[in-house]
């Protein structure tokens, strides 16, 4: 059974940087995109960013310019980085991978924003 483990996540000044890690326990095929969401307390869980198989990215207009997300493949890895943080994106983060068929999701790793 794949395993996604998180991490990164902590405390960080407004204008901070943060990156978030998520390690696949073993090599996973036909992956169809990889993803991070985040929930914020009393709010539906939201896409962030996402990555498909070919490449390509797209991104929430409220992380657009600050958030970056990457792809690690033969460390079986992805990252998000995270600059210029606000309050406003103090949440849990969750990393998703989505094959053909299934998908797996890390436990998550709470983003806390505020001095």
């Amino acid at each position: 059974q794949v395993q996604l483990v998180q991490s990164g996540g902590g405390l960080v000044q407004p204008g901070g940087s943060l990156r978030l890690s998520c390690a696949a326990s073993q090599r996973i095929f036909n992956i169809n995109h990889m993803a991070w969401y985040r929930q914020a307390p009393g709010k539906q869980r939201e896409l962030v960013a996402s990555m498909s198989s070919g490449g390509s990215t797209s991104y929430a207009d409220s992380v657009k310019g600050r958030f970056t997300i990457s792809g690690d493949n033969p460390q079986n890895t992805m990252y998000l980085q995270m600059n210029s943080l606000k309050p406003e994106d103090t949440a849990v983060y969750y990393c998703n991978v989505r094959k053909i068929i299934g998908e797996y999701w890390g436990q998550g790793t709470q983003v806390t924003v505020s001095s």
